[in-house]
């Protein structure tokens, strides 16, 4: 007599098992594309999820109110697939309140958004701890070497010049 040491599974279970719930790197990186771009930020660190939030591509799967998960549009639980089409960006505040519900208009998905807005500054301080530099079409800086803080080194050819962040008020 054979035994089992898990229970059987049903079709649909079965089903579950053989579609990838996850997003590979293709996909997620084509999602990213697709998210609405955030005006005078850089496209490939800066977007804008389905209720309007803006995301930093670097906080990928935290909680914060910069970060963002890869959410299926229409839930797996109810069939949806791992493909670009079926995939968004969503603050992962918002995913999670999001669950498994389909259909929900931008303006429900923005209620379950942080409270927490930043500001043009704000967001260029945070590039700046994140990357090291700030790239906007009005404003190209990087960090300064330590040397340079220390009065040590001066540029002796044109480079992108150091940010003064944050800025000085006027």
């Amino acid at each position: 007599m054979a035994s089992s040491s898990s229970p059987p599974r049903n079709s649909e279970g079965n089903a579950n098992k053989e579609r990838n719930r996850t997003f590979d790197a293709k996909t997620r990186t084509m999602c990213w594309e697709k998210a609405d771009v955030v005006p005078g930020r850089h496209p490939e660190r800066w977007r804008k999820d389905a209720a309007g939030n803006v995301l930093c591509k670097r906080f990928w799967n935290c909680t914060g109110c910069l970060c963002y998960e890869y959410d299926h549009i229409i839930p797996f639980s109810k069939g949806g697939k791992s493909t670009v089409e079926n995939c968004q960006i969503l603050q992962a505040r918002v995913n999670r309140l999001k669950s498994d519900k389909d259909g929900l208009e931008k303006t429900e998905l923005a209620s379950f958004s942080c409270d927490v807005k930043f500001t043009d500054r704000e967001l260029d301080v945070i590039e700046m701890a994140v990357y090291g530099d700030v790239i906007r079409p009005e404003l190209q800086c990087r960090c300064r070497t330590v040397a340079e803080m220390l009065g040590q080194y001066k540029l002796k050819s044109p480079m992108t010049p150091a940010c003064e962040l944050p800025y000085k008020e006027a």
